[in-house]
Parts: structure tokens; sequence; C-alpha cells
């Protein structure tokens, strides 16, 4: 079974532990998460990353920016934008855009 990196990317440091908790809890998904895009960046040049969620409070032109840069590094990247909901929605959300790229 594959197991899908997923990189997290917020603004709300309690936010980023819930939603790090929350995928970890999956043991065929693995996260890791930064508060910081340019150390987010050099992550993602270094790993090669599935899934990218962006959480809540990263400004708009920031996240504009950062989907680009993921999507020109790693063009199969999956860049979804998750700001609320609890386990069930992010799981469903995460596997319905799995499901609609084929990648399930």
């Amino acid at each position: 079974m594959k197991t899908f990196e997923f990189l997290i990317l917020g603004k709300n440091e309690p936010i980023l532990a819930i939603l790090t908790r929350l995928v970890n809890a999956y043991e065929d998904w693995n996260a890791i998460s930064f508060t910081d895009e340019k150390t987010a960046q050099n992550y993602f040049l270094q790993n090669k990353i599935d899934i990218v969620l962006l959480s809540s409070a990263i400004e708009d032109h920031i996240e504009k920016e950062f989907t680009s840069f993921c999507l020109k590094e790693q063009p199969d990247v999956e860049v979804i934008e998750h700001f609320g909901g609890g386990s069930g929605l992010l799981r469903s959300e995460i596997l319905h855009r799995l499901h609609l790229k084929g990648k399930l």
C-alpha cells in the first residue's frame, strides 16, 4: 500500500497541530507542517510530496505563489485548500480528490 506524503502550510499553529495529528492518524498518510512558506518550500524541494494542504490564515498572494511553486516543481502534486471541518470531512475531501485524479 502506498503511503501518501503530505505537506501542510498554515499560520495558525494550534490548527496545524490538529491537522497534522488527523492526517498522521491514518496508517498510509504521513504529514509534516510548516508556518513559514520559505521553510516549507525548502522541504518541498528535498522531498516527494503527494498532497499539499493549505490551512487557515495564509495571505492570498502567498497561497497563490506557494501553489504555483508546488505545481511547477512537482506537477503531479495535489494542492487542497482546507479551512475547517472535522476529521471525516478532511478525509473525505482528500479521498475525493485522489479518486478524481485516479490516484486511488
